[in-house]
Formats: C-alpha cells, structure tokens, sequence
C-alpha cells in the first residue's frame, strides 16, 4: 500500500480530531503541522507525534513531501489556504463550512479543478456508523417512502473565541452546525435539489459575545417533495446532543450517536473531548466510548486518503460545500424576511451574516411573511 504524506493546517481543537482519526488509517502518515502560534502548534506536534512544524502554512506547502493537506483553520482562511494549497500541486480536505462565500467558493474549486488535485468536504456526520446504517434502512426500503428528516445538533457553545466573532466565522449556529445538517440532508436523499429553505434563527443566550445565532430552525423542500427540519443550538448545557429521524410511508426510524453507546455521567469538575483534556462538560452528559469512531472522523479520513492514493472521486466534494454554503446563505435571508427562499439563491453578500442584519442590526421578519 502506497503511503500518502498528510500535513495538517491548524493545531486547535479540530485539527487534534483530524491528528487522531489519521493515526487510525492505514497507510496515512503525518508529516507536519503548521499554525501560527509558536508555542502552541510545537507543542502539538510533539503530543501527536508529528515531525515538523511551521508557523506558516507557506512553509507546510513547500514540502515536497505532502501529498495532501487538512485545513482545521478559522472560516475566513479557508479559501486563502485551500488556493495556495492547490497551486502548490496539494490535494486538500477542508473543514466544514467550505468557507465564507460563494465567490470564495468558486474561486477554490476553480483553483483545484486547474490544478488537477481534489478538493474534499470534511463532513464527517456522512461517515457516522450509526447514520450510515439510517442510510442503509432508507435505501433498502425499510421505511417506505422517504418523506421528512429532522436532525438536531446541540451543545453549549464553540470552544473557540473566533466562532462568536461574525466577521471570522460568517455567522452563527446556523453557519457552524446547520452546514451539518444540510449535507447529511443532501447525503440521505441521494443529493437531491433542495427547491427553497425557510429558516428562524435568533439570538437567546450569548447576546453579548456574538452578533451572530445561537439557536436556529432551518426547514428545506427537496424535490420529490421530502421535507428536512433541522434544530441547532448554542444554548443547550450538559453536552452534546446529536440525533436524526427519518420518516417514510411504511415506517420510522431513529439514530441517536450519543445515546446508546455512552456512559450517563455527571461532573462538577467537567471533562474534555476524547482527544482533548480540558474540562468542558459539566452536569448530566453521555461520555462516549470510542467517541471520534462514532462521529465517523478515522472513516472519513480513510477515504479521504483512499480517494487520493487510488486517484478515486471523494463521496464529498468542494461543489457538496458549495451548495451547503449556499442554503446557508439562503437561510439568513429567510431569517431577515420571515419568507422561504427559493434555490438556487445567488448573492453577492460575503457572509451570511450580512443577510440577516446588513447594517449589524438584527431586523424583526415582515408583516405578511410567507410561512413554511
């Protein structure tokens, strides 16, 4: 088996997911690591046993050695990264979202496309052994006719400070966590065109950290008339929570990826991620055995890697990013008109945010507003 040379861009909370789920696959290596605060990418080097690191990602890109790079990096990076990466022969996987806008978008796929490597979306909840087998039970029938999907995502807030600033993450739970939802829609239905996406985002708890949304509904039709709910939450304390549902003409079914293979724990002290320390949950919580395989991350990364070295196309793409951004664009304009809107929605905006409230002032939906 041919070894393919991983270089990971970002040494913070997710790029140590991506640091351990690549341990996992046969015949990736890590090679490097770069980001920009000298202590702390040395110091996660030597924890994960990488043999170099930058503060430059230039630097990374320079080793010839690399055949493809991770980009665990803020949102407003991506696009910067994901272009000098191709451009320096580089495949890339980048993190979710695809990046800020649909301008940086095309200019990221049109940049690798030239270049002739892959541009791969880092949507691991399309690698969860528990919604693959949801996955699974659709398409052998089990539950009918496809005709309503609800995920839900809740934890109490991002563990980095750049997530709750707008102009770096491009908005809020809506941005962060609905782009999940919004692929494992698209997955579940065989990618179907989304028609329109209505959503109701506010701001209930974190008013003074962020202009952006801690809570947020989001409602899109798919062709074939399939309807998907998806509830995401900043809000929620004692963990995380991350379920789905599908719903069919001959039956239901139900995936909880927390619930089931846990340990009911309550903390005062708090505890941290399976691959990160610190204490972060506090209260009642479900601690998850073998959490990073059950969120499908080493899976993810497998393919990923397989997709490179056998030349083969990755299950998620820079264009899959691409439509998620653009209903999450379409999303905060529903938020701002309390209207559905339709798809495709193109927009010039630079983030979603900027729909919502354009001048940094949240503006209430329209009188008459058409509901979902």
């Amino acid at each position: 088996m041919r070894e393919v040379s991983v270089g990971l861009v970002g040494s913070g909370f997710v790029s140590a997911i991506h640091a351990a789920a690549l341990r996992m696959v046969p015949g990736a290596r890590l090679a490097a690591v770069c980001s920009p605060t000298e202590e702390h990418v040395r110091r996660f080097a030597q924890e994960h046993a990488i043999p170099r690191w930058f503060t430059d990602y230039r630097r990374l890109l320079e080793l010839g050695e690399v055949e493809v790079i991770v980009i665990g990096a803020p949102n407003d990076l991506h696009a910067e990264i994901a272009v000098a990466a191709a451009e320096a022969g580089k495949h890339v996987i980048c993190e979710k979202p695809l990046c800020l806008n649909l301008a940086e978008a095309d200019r990221m796929i049109a940049a690798c496309r030239r270049a002739g490597v892959k541009l791969m979306y880092a949507e691991e909840l399309c690698f969860a052994p528990k919604y693959v087998r949801l996955k699974q039970l659709v398409e052998e029938g089990a539950v009918g006719e496809l005709t309503l999907i609800k995920q839900s995502e809740k934890h109490d807030g991002p563990h980095a400070s750049w997530f709750w600033d707008v102009e770096r993450s491009g908005g809020g739970v809506a941005m962060d966590m609905g782009c999940h939802a919004l692929e494992f829609f698209r997955w579940m239905t065989g990618k179907r065109r989304a028609e329109w996406v209505w959503a109701d985002l506010s701001t209930q708890v974190h008013r003074e950290r962020t202009r952006g949304d801690d809570n947020a509904l989001l409602v899109v039709r798919f062709e074939g008339g399939i309807t998907a709910l998806a509830e995401e939450s900043w809000t929620k304390k004692g963990g995380m929570d991350d379920r789905a549902e599908v719903y069919g003409s001959l039956g239901v079914a139900y995936a909880d990826l927390l619930r089931g293979n846990s340990i009911l724990t309550y903390s005062e002290t708090g505890y941290g991620y399976a691959v990160e320390k610190a204490s972060t949950t506090r209260g009642w919580s479900f601690a998850v055995y073998e959490e990073i395989w059950n969120y499908g991350f080493p899976q993810e990364m497998a393919h990923f890697v397989e997709c490179v070295r056998e030349d083969k196309e990755p299950l998620e793409t820079g264009e899959d990013g691409r439509a998620v951004l653009e209903m999450i664009f379409a999303a905060y304009e529903s938020a701002r008109t309390g209207c559905r809107v339709k798809l495709p929605f193109p927009t010039q905006a630079r983030k979603p945010v900027e729909l919502w409230h354009p001048q940094g002032v949240r503006q209430e939906p329209r009188a008459g507003s058409q509901s979902p």
